[in-house]
């Protein structure tokens, strides 16, 4: 990964999966001013960085710090922005924090798996072709396709979080964005969810923007990280580096409240 620039010589091929470049991000300021209007707040400012094909990513901070508003800008929920935004491949995928209350509770396993099929308007999917589809990737995350007829409330929660994984995977997406994907879920399960996220980088050659306030988790599942604080990166590096020698007092701070010194 290179933090920032944007090399016209590039190829292609050589181009990361990801470009972010001077990004700034804006909302809408609930409190009215005087005059009734809303107004506008920033929530990113100048944010730059490259996430290279097939490379995991760490984005590391506190809460309200501007993780998820970085991941919702990169989907495209959130519009309001000002810079570049480059992306090698289509339609990246994001995998919430909260399995639950990001799978539609009135709808059956196998209809949450094939909903991002019905909606693709790259290719139009026959019912045959979305049924064999739904049994690959319930493959490959793991889950028994006696699933696919129950609803989220009868799944366990690592289960509705590899049902999450596997509803971004639908489309074969090149860039996968994990905002916080095993905070929701006990030691035993995460250990399980990072394992399945590893080996869907290996076998799937995908890149991955890993978002976590917890520094332990980013040190097993990262070959880079990157350090936000108020809307800013502030620290960027080899993963290794990061935790044996940051640069900034903040990172040290992070690294002193996880218990790694």
């Amino acid at each position: 990964m290179k933090q920032t620039g944007m090399d016209a010589a590039e190829t292609e091929d050589q181009r990361p999966a990801l470009q972010i470049s001077h990004l700034d991000v804006f909302y809408k300021n609930r409190k009215k001013n005087i005059w009734g209007k809303s107004g506008k707040k920033q929530a990113l400012f100048d944010v730059s960085f490259d996430l290279e094909d097939g490379e995991v990513l760490g984005l590391v901070g506190e809460s309200g710090c501007g993780k998820s508003t970085l991941a919702r800008t990169i989907v495209g929920i959130n519009r309001d922005y000002q810079g570049k935004i480059i992306q090698k491949y289509a339609r990246p995928q994001m995998v919430f924090q909260d399995p639950y209350a990001s799978l539609n509770p009135a709808r059956t396993i196998a209809w949450l798996l094939e909903e991002p099929l019905r909606v693709d308007k790259s290719h139009r999917w026959s019912s045959t072709e979305r049924s064999k589809r739904v049994q690959e990737v319930m493959e490959q995350v793991e889950l028994s396709s006696e699933l696919l007829n129950r609803y989220p409330s009868q799944l366990s929660g690592g289960q509705r979080q590899r049902v999450s994984i596997a509803i971004a995977l639908m489309q074969s997406p090149r860039l996968l964005i994990a905002d916080e994907p095993v905070s929701a879920l006990d030691v035993t399960i995460q250990a399980q969810i990072m394992e399945l996220l590893r080996s869907l980088h290996d076998k799937l050659g995908i890149s991955i923007l890993f978002i976590s306030h917890d520094l332990r988790v980013v040190y097993q599942m990262c070959d880079h990280v990157l350090i936000m604080r108020d809307g800013r990166v502030i620290e960027y590096g080899d993963t290794d580096e990061i935790y044996i020698n940051p640069k900034t007092e903040y990172t040290r701070q992070l690294l002193k409240a996880a218990g790694i010194e």
